[in-house]
């Protein structure tokens, strides 16, 4: 049983971390249900370190266009490349900051259903609204190449909105980039990109957090988790990437919406 559970939480991650629906929020909510039968301190930990499978996905499907080192790319794109890399950095910097210093009350205080539910309701408003205000809006970034340093930063300061569960990183990044001119395909990409030092950052203080005493089944529960994360999260990922090239991100929000309605109806039912 405790394997089905990592496995359904392995699918919770992979199909939630880049939809913009936050991943944390549901994983939090679906284990609210399962209460897999392991040290707190471990699930904790599990909640986050997961996450690796899913970003592994990311890496293998860009790994040409994100190698600035590959044969086959001209000077040109190997410095395209590169810049792309310092963009990522550079809009990194804000969550990395407030994370470090928040991370534990962030823990303390916000890693709960209603958090969730509110934050699950706020942005599925404002996907809604941003949507409506852009809709006969033609964007100024269109390609990497065009996202300059400015904007790159400004998503990554939207990412640290992410902090809190129920945001959704990749739903507040993609926000922010929507708002500042980049094309919903862009902001989504860009917010691939951008999950690969953050994830690898959040999941590497967490397992120093918990040390290396693991016990075999929790090895096993960890490697199943992520490697279903891995699997999901490359259907997950073409799947959105072809949706908006024709569609908005209304039905997100809608989804977030009525979900967070569901959870606080919940919740205030059972006291």
């Amino acid at each position: 049983m405790i394997i089905m559970e990592a496995i359904l939480l392995g699918v919770v991650e992979g199909l939630t971390e880049w939809l913009p629906i936050s991943s944390t929020g549901h994983m939090i909510l679906v284990n609210e249900f399962i209460k897999m039968p392991v040290d707190p301190k471990f699930m904790d930990m599990f909640l986050v370190v997961i996450q690796l499978g899913a970003i592994m996905a990311v890496v293998v499907l860009n790994f040409k266009k994100l190698n600035p080192l590959a044969a086959s790319k001209t000077a040109i794109e190997k410095t395209q490349t590169i810049s792309l890399w310092l963009k990522v950095i550079f809009a990194c910097i804000p969550a990395s900051v407030v994370g470090l210093l928040f991370n534990n009350y962030m823990e303390a205080h916000f890693m709960n259903s209603h958090v969730v539910a509110f934050t699950l309701i706020l942005y599925g408003i404002l996907f809604i609204a941003v949507e409506n205000c852009n809709k006969n809006r033609q964007p100024r970034i269109n390609t990497l190449e065009e996202l300059d340093y400015k904007t790159a930063f400004i998503i990554g300061v939207f990412q640290v909105l992410a902090l809190v569960p129920g945001t959704s990183r990749s739903g507040a990044t993609i926000l922010g980039g929507i708002i500042f001119g980049a094309s919903r395909y862009i902001a989504a990409e860009f917010t691939f990109f951008l999950a690969i030092p953050v994830m690898f950052g959040a999941s590497l203080l967490k397992m120093v957090k918990f040390g290396l005493n693991y016990s075999l089944e929790e090895v096993v529960i960890l490697l199943v988790g992520m490697a279903v994360a891995f699997v999901v999260s490359i259907a997950s990922i073409k799947f959105l990437l072809r949706y908006i090239k024709k569609n908005d991100f209304k039905a997100f929000g809608w989804y977030r919406i009525i979900l967070g309605v569901i959870v606080f109806a919940y919740f205030i039912l059972i006291g």
